[in-house]
């Protein structure tokens, strides 16, 4: 199977079979009757599965799950106005009515994830028939469409708490619409897919670099069960990766996410998304949306390392908050590697100085085009995700030594915590730094119960000090600000119109 993942045209797959043997198929049409016939169209087909991953991490992940948070936040241009899209998220202000809401990021999101559904439903319902050169790249391609299906529903299911929920391929508009599967339901499809995802996938050695493997599934399915606070099945899928699988944590943290052209797929690296520089059509930007702005080239420049520089202006997103800047331990080596300053000659702050997401900030060649890898799991949570699993079962004394190799890399001492509410807050923590800037801090709020509690708090924080939250003097957060506390986002108004179960 070819290394990179290619856009294969599947969009406009029909889905129409032949009903009886006087239907005539056109054999130049791409459909299911005239494409899904050989083992090329498959390994062409799962490579489509993966392609809108591209876009949700580089667009839209972020924005849902971690500038929901009290990681980041937005700096204030009031020169360019509000991007309402993205700062009714920050701003915990999203607009909801009867269950649905007009967020842009909220449609995008949802829209993209069963794109990889339906291209993932196409392969597993014609793939068993098919004859492959060997049961091994069968098992393979079909244990990819499980786990992405599975990873898929997971993120729905934690975004939206219940979902349509499609395991065969939609032929029309009368199975178009399904009804809202609960969270409950979804995470059993979960689980059946992930589980199984983890039997038919090779291990990491085995398989094509930046593609799912059986460590993948099993990481993802290890999470799964921490959601549902399942804990001792946690425990078992965890010490299976910890014990069997290869995974290491890479000797500095500065190289756990990769450069732009190389320290790909390392050895912490379980699943992470694919990007390539160049003209490709492969690139991401995640950076140049993060950076805070307006910038001007000089300005730019040392922190994309690249030959030709250009301004920004605009009002970008993703800025780190005081509240996770203070969260760092004295001594502990992320913070500098995680976030980086600038100082911004044309800002109409004051106080010109912004903090950035350096952990992004990969030298590159071409302006606004780079091919850094995004993080989706590393063994570094595997680790911190076993230690919470041990504690929650009240095996305490267990847990230490998982949480402690994660901060021993970090340049940190062993954690005092003893007793076992002092070790949750001790993981807790630990994953907020550890894992900052990867979208599981929105997540980790949510399944641990303290949305409210903690956003709250942080609402109030930017209330009483815009000026330390980047707005420019005299401009404050606008009035419906922290008004929207829910656990889960509405859903996208514009898929109800299709349908008359949302």
């Amino acid at each position: 199977m070819k290394a990179k993942f290619i856009l294969a045209g599947l969009i406009a797959l029909s889905l129409s079979s032949c009903k009886d043997f006087l239907t005539v198929v056109p054999e130049t049409n791409l459909s299911s009757a005239t494409f899904f016939t050989k083992e090329s169209d498959f390994l062409q087909a799962v490579n489509a599965a993966y392609v809108p991953l591209r876009q949700i991490f580089n667009e839209r992940a972020w924005v849902l799950q971690e500038m929901h948070s009290d990681n980041t936040y937005y700096a204030r241009n009031v020169l360019f106005g509000a991007v309402e899209n993205t700062e009714n998220v920050a701003d915990f202000a999203v607009p909801s009515a009867n269950g649905v809401t007009a967020n842009d990021n909220v449609l995008v999101f949802y829209r993209l994830h069963y794109q990889i559904i339906a291209r993932t439903n196409q392969i597993l319902a014609l793939i068993d028939p098919i004859n492959f050169s060997t049961a091994d790249i069968k098992n393979n391609v079909k244990g990819q469409a499980l786990f992405l299906r599975g990873y898929s529903y997971f993120e729905l299911a934690r975004i939206f708490g219940k979902a349509p929920l499609h395991l065969t391929p939609v032929t029309g508009r009368t199975d178009a619409a399904a009804e809202l599967a609960t969270a409950e339901q979804l995470y059993a499809q979960i689980e059946k897919d992930l589980t199984e995802a983890a039997k038919l996938l090779p291990a990491k050695a085995k398989q094509d670099a930046g593609r799912a493997t059986s460590g993948a599934a099993k990481t993802a399915l290890a999470n799964l069960y921490i959601v549902q606070k399942k804990w001792a099945q946690a425990e078992t899928v965890l010490k299976d990766i910890v014990t069997n699988d290869t995974y290491k944590l890479m000797p500095d943290y500065a190289d756990v996410v990769s450069t732009t052209t190389g320290n790909k797929n390392n050895i912490e690296s379980i699943f992470e998304i694919q990007y390539q520089e160049g003209s490709a059509g492969y690139n991401g930007n995640h950076i140049y949306r993060f950076v805070p702005t307006p910038i001007t080239a000089a300005e730019l420049g040392p922190i994309t390392g690249t030959s030709n520089p250009q301004p920004l202006s605009g009002e970008n997103n993703n800025v780190p908050t005081p509240n996770l800047i203070r969260a760092y331990e004295a001594g502990d080596k992320r913070k500098d590697i995680s976030i980086g300053t600038v100082t911004l000659s044309q800002s109409l702050r004051d106080d010109k100085t912004y903090p950035y997401i350096k952990k992004y900030a990969k030298t590159h060649a071409l302006h606004n085009n780079t091919g850094q890898n995004w993080p989706v799991y590393r063994y570094a949570e595997v680790l911190l995700f076993l230690a919470e699993a041990l504690n929650e079962q009240g095996k305490t004394a267990e847990a230490a030594p998982y949480l402690n190799q994660v901060r021993t890399r970090a340049g940190l001492g062993a954690s005092t915590a003893a007793s076992q509410a002092d070790m949750r807050q001790a993981i807790w923590r630990e994953r907020r730094v550890e894992l900052a800037f990867e979208n599981k801090r929105w997540y980790d709020l949510v399944r641990t119960g303290r949305v409210k509690e903690v956003i709250t708090a942080y609402g109030n924080e930017i209330k009483a000090n815009p000026l330390l939250y980047y707005f420019p003097k005299g401009a404050v957060p606008p009035p419906n600000a922290f008004t929207n506390l829910e656990d889960y986002y509405p859903l996208p108004a514009v898929e109800a119109a299709l349908t008359p179960y949302f």
